[in-house]
């Protein structure tokens, strides 16, 4: 199993912060489906005022680029994404259309 952190900023504003949380409250259906079938095992997502700070843990064999892939041909996470760029805005580093960006391990107890 892999573990892997990333990071991104909801727009910061109250309404659209709680109307982000309440989609994440019911995830489309087919939204978590296609999570699962990319090998991802468990997702956490965690929100201190406007920024977001994901936990996945997948398969030994997961790939951003696969999963990209196969999103790429999925049209209700194409839905998903595009709606949830009107609560989101990528970080002030990240490269253009880059929305989660992945963040650096840079302490572990038991590692």
């Amino acid at each position: 199993m892999k573990r892997y952190c990333l990071a991104l900023d909801l727009v910061d504003d109250e309404k659209l912060i709680a109307a982000y949380e309440a989609y994440h409250v019911n995830v489309w259906p087919e939204i978590k489906r296609s999570i699962i079938d990319s090998g991802i095992l468990d997702m956490e997502i965690y929100r201190i005022a406007n920024r977001l700070f994901m936990v996945m843990e997948t398969e030994d064999n997961f790939s951003f680029e696969k999963k990209a892939l196969m999103d790429a041909s999925n049209p209700k996470v194409a839905e998903w994404e595009t709606l949830m760029w009107k609560y989101q805005q990528a970080l002030p580093f990240a490269k253009p259309g880059e929305k989660w960006v992945l963040m650096k391990n840079i302490f572990q107890l038991n590692g």
